[in-house]
Formats: structure tokens, C-alpha cells, sequence
């Protein structure tokens, strides 16, 4: 369940809500390409901008139509009774593992982000995985903290930031965080940018944007770190770079992979959940140049 390419659709919308037809055309990508698992609802998966009727909804399109392959579903929520109410619908709807992220109105102390954690895992039947990303939740796990929950029964994965720019200080961070997680929880990297560096350092699986729309290229990459072929992994993360660089421009790669799969065909152009806005024409424009360099279809 947590090693090897974990890809991440996209929830479209059209006309203010979930694009059903488009969200499963996009699926099938992924089932055809035969990922080892599906982050279904994730911060790609816009599960902020959805209702509790539509994500569960999403959530049992993505397992009836995941062609056995197993569904990690997003279940994080301001409120621990959501989250709790959302890890149910998740689990009736056969997710394989929940992800949860610690998202707070106001700032959460270790202490609350600990008793989260502790809280779920009580009443889960399917394992977690710990959702560190800083960067959309505005909360950033020390080490102590992540192997601290990491000790709590159920706890299968920790789904890390970007890890750093140079290998050997990549290398570094990956060793720290085997020091400190419980041999039994795998470690997979997100932040497809330094996908290959997380790969190449040891991390189990990628957990990928990237993946969810273009699931043969980002596999390449996974089958290749599992079969020890470094030089692969590092030639294929160096030929996308130019997709890297646009996740950089904009802020993060939600923006350019929803534009991507409208540019497509895979969804409505604007595809994107209010209040977020499309890209600009000239950046779509910059977008479709990038896809047709790297023939990614």
C-alpha cells in the first residue's frame, strides 16, 4: 500500500462542482497504467473546497472504479468530529488507508496535532498516513513529533515535503527520518520537483502529482529507483524540468496540472474550484508548449 507510485487525480469541477465524467476519465489514466495506489481527495483533489456529501461521493467512485488497486482517501477537516465523520464515510466507501493532514483555523500546538493523530487511530480500521505538508496546512512537524505518532498503532506512512536540492543533503534528511520512524512506517516523498532526489536517497514511494495525470512517466521513474537504476531516475527527473519550473512559477503544481488537463481535453478548461481562478491564456498557452517538448499526453 505504501511504496511506489501513489498518484494523485485531480477533483475537476464544471459548473461549480465535481465533475464526475471528467474525474473518472482521468482515473482510468491511472488504472490503465496500473499505479501501485490512488491518493484520492488529497490538496490536488481540492477535498477543502468540498462538501462532506461530495467527497464522500468521490470516494466511492474512486474505490467501484480503482480496478483493485487500493484507494488512499484524503480525510482532513478543521474539526476532529469532521475528520472522524469523514474517516467513516472513507472507510464505508473501502479506502485502503486514510490520509490526514492537521489543518487548524488557528495555529495548533504539537499537543493538538499529537491528540489528533491519537484520536484517529482509535477509531480507524485502515492504516494512516501522517500528511506533512506545510506549506497548505501551516503547520510543520519536528522530527520528535513525527516519530512520535508515527508509535501510534496504525500508523502505516508519512507522506514528507520536498526533500532538499542536494543529493547528499537529501541523502542526509532520509537518514534522519529512518532515525527516528518506526521501521514499520514507510516514508514517500511528495513534492514532485525532487521526486527523483527522494527516490534516489530511499524513500519508498513517491506520492505524485505529476503521477495523476501523467502515471507512465512518473512510474518509469518509481520502477526504475526500486530496480537501483540511479542514473534513470536522475535522467528522467532532469528531462522534466521544464514541468518542475512551471510548478515553481505558479506557486505549486495544482494550478498547471488542472491547466494541463483541460489543455488535454480530460476536463473543462477551467476546471478549478472557487475561488481559484484559471491561468491565464499566454500561461496556458506557455503550458501547452512544455507537454508538447516532453510529448507528455
Amino acid at each position: 500500500m505504501f511504496a511506489g507510485l501513489s498518484a494523485f487525480p485531480l477533483t475537476p469541477f464544471a459548473e461549480g462542482k465535481p465533475d464526475e465524467a471528467a474525474f473518472l476519465r482521468l482515473l482510468s489514466r491511472l488504472t490503465e497504467a496500473k499505479v501501485d495506489s490512488l491518493g484520492v481527495l488529497g490538496s490536488t483533489g481540492s477535498y477543502a473546497y468540498l462538501t462532506r456529501t461530495q467527497r464522500r461521493r468521490i470516494a466511492t467512485l474512486a474505490v467501484e472504479h480503482a480496478d483493485s488497486i487500493p484507494v488512499m482517501i484524503c480525510v482532513g477537516a478543521v474539526s476532529t468530529d469532521e475528520v472522524l465523520a469523514l474517516a467513516e464515510d472513507a472507510q464505508q466507501a473501502g479506502a485502503a488507508a486514510l490520509l490526514l493532514p492537521p489543518l487548524g483555523y488557528q495555529a495548533l500546538k504539537e499537543e493538538e496535532v499529537f491528540t489528533l493523530y491519537e484520536t484517529v487511530t482509535r477509531h480507524a480500521s485502515v492504516p494512516i498516513c501522517i500528511y506533512d505538508n506545510p506549506g497548505s496546512t501551516h503547520f510543520t512537524f519536528s522530527d520528535a513529533l513525527l516519530g512520535r505518532i508515527a508509535e501510534l498503532p496504525g500508523v502505516g506512512s508519512v507522506k514528507i515535503p520536498g526533500v532538499p536540492a542536494e543529493q547528499s543533503a537529501a541523502n542526509d534528511r532520509l537518514m534522519q527520518l529512518r532515525g527516528t520512524l518506526p521501521a514499520s512506517v514507510s516514508i514517500g516523498v511528495s513534492g514532485d520537483a525532487s521526486a527523483g532526489n527522494g527516490l534516489i536517497a530511499g524513500c519508498d514511494g513517491w506520492y505524485s502529482v505529476c503521477g495523476g495525470l501523467f502515471p507512465r512517466v512518473a512510474k518509469a521513474m518509481t520502477e526504475a529507483a526500486t530496480a537501483g537504476n540511479y542514473a534513470s531516475v536522475r535522467a528522467q527527473s532532469d528531462r522534466l524540468q521544464p514541468l518542475w519550473a512551471l510548478f515553481r512559477q505558479h506557486g505549486g503544481s495544482f494550478r498547471v496540472i488542472s491547466a494541463a488537463a483541460g489543455l488535454l481535453g480530460l476536463t473543462e478548461r477551467d476546471c478549478l474550484p472557487r475561488p481559484l481562478l484559471p491561468l491565464s491564456a499566454a500561461d496556458c498557452r506557455a503550458i501547452a508548449d512544455v507537454l508538447a517538448a516532453l510529448e507528455l499526453t
